[in-house]
């Protein structure tokens, strides 16, 4: 009879094991125990005893098994295998073995050592890479998928569709005062409604594209966390909280804002059509920058809000650019397109051009506007975190793409700063 015990090398498993098989060793009457010289007992009559313990000794040792003999003394079985003791406190640190099983152990030994160590940085990359959040610590278990599907752990996309209503809003102050702040409150909450409500429109949209990405692939719908019907049914709870706060509006602003939801909802289509996916999310990204005027003014005025708007759709060109490159060899293989393929290893030179576009439009919005010189300064530096994201990416790198694309709340946030104090000083 024999007993099979899986094991590994950590110390804590070894110490377990080792009571347990000496425990059984000394259990044996002094009378019962074999002398050293006594044959091992050979359960396989077909192999001799040299042959049957080289194989079961060596094979198992190789397949981290620790095969243990029983045998019969004085009417009852006892555990005795010399060889698994041995090993046994050689893998609890007593060096016992022979020069080759030592060699052997020792590059099992290491083997598992680095796996640990990939284990615990796969881990580790886990966490820094946002896998465990703060909704599945803290939020009930229930509502954690359309928490993820709405990106509440994930406020960049809710900055970056925030910020041009802010510096619309800001622009269409009166000269020396402070931007209508109840307007800017109800422009958050609605890019932080909208924001979630384009997540959950691209996730059932593209819910056969995500579970082919490794990046997308646990996302709620492709999961299977949520059924598309659930979604659906969260969507429409996303858009009639967003409808309360559009019909706090005046009546331009109603439409203007209405007219947006046709590109929220072809935008998640473009990827399978155009290579140029990134203009259009600016599109729609930046409409903020034409209502958060118009909700202000009751009009549109477009020497202001024209360049204020082609800035932004530039400034998308850049920053969803950078963050596509994360996804280029999945996307590849699906077969989405985007700027990052289309424009491969000349990726700098176009964002180059079209961060130069987005500063040049900012800069005829201001002036167009009667803004002050802090307006510029702060340009001048926005400018540079513009600068310094293009020339410093590495579009080889995911975790840099990602790395830049959130920077991009600072941008927005010079330019804010600008916008404002120019205004005040204006």
């Amino acid at each position: 009879m024999s007993l099979l015990l899986r094991y590994s090398n950590k110390s804590s498993r070894n110490l377990l094991l080792q009571p347990l098989l000496l425990h059984h060793y000394l259990s044996l009457t002094p009378s019962s125990h074999p002398s050293p010289n006594s044959p091992l007992p050979n359960p396989n009559p077909n192999l001799n005893h040299n042959q049957y313990f080289t194989q079961n000794t060596y094979n198992h040792h190789h397949q981290d098994i620790l095969y243990i003999h029983n045998y019969y003394i004085n009417g009852s079985y006892k555990y005795r295998y010399y060889d698994n003791l041995i090993k046994l406190g050689h893998n609890c640190g007593i060096s016992t073995y022979s020069s080759t099983l030592k060699h052997d152990d020792k590059k099992d030994s290491d083997l598992n050592n680095n796996n640990n160590e990939k284990n615990d940085d796969k881990s580790n990359e886990k966490k820094k890479g946002g896998y465990v959040s703060w909704i599945d610590l803290y939020l009930p278990e229930r509502i954690r998928p359309y928490a993820h599907l709405a990106r509440l752990d994930k406020p960049i996309g809710t900055w970056l569709l925030a910020w041009p209503c802010m510096w619309s809003i800001t622009l269409a102050a009166s000269a020396g005062q402070l931007p209508d702040l109840k307007m800017m409150t109800l422009f958050g909450c609605g890019a932080f409604l909208l924001r979630g409500a384009g997540c959950t429109i691209n996730d059932l949209l593209d819910r056969d594209i995500d579970t082919k990405v490794e990046r997308t692939k646990s996302r709620p719908i492709a999961s299977g966390a949520l059924t598309p019907f659930q979604g659906v049914s969260f969507l429409g709870l996303q858009l009639l909280l967003g409808l309360g706060i559009l019909l706090q509006l005046n009546h331009f602003s109603i439409v203007l804002g209405a007219s947006s939801l046709l590109l929220v909802f072809s935008y998640p289509l473009m990827k399978r059509i155009t290579f140029w996916p990134q203009a259009f999310l600016g599109l729609t990204f930046n409409w903020g920058a034409l209502l958060g005027w118009s909700a202000v003014r009751g009009s549109l005025d477009p020497a202001i809000v024209l360049p204020l708007y082609l800035s932004g759709v530039f400034w998308t060109l850049v920053y969803d650019t950078i963050y596509a490159h994360q996804d280029k060899e999945d996307d590849e293989i699906v077969g989405v397109k985007s700027t990052a393929l289309r424009f491969g290893d000349s990726t700098k030179e176009w964002i180059s051009g079209f961060g130069v576009a987005c500063i040049s439009s900012l800069a005829l919005s201001g002036f167009n506007a009667n803004l002050g010189l802090p307006y510029y300064v702060f340009l001048a530096a926005a400018s540079g975190q513009l600068a310094w994201q293009i020339w410093t990416v590495d579009i080889s790198s995911g975790p840099d793409c990602s790395r830049k694309f959130v920077s991009n709340k600072w941008f927005g946030a010079l330019v804010f700063s600008g916008i404002l104090l120019g205004r005040l000083s204006s």
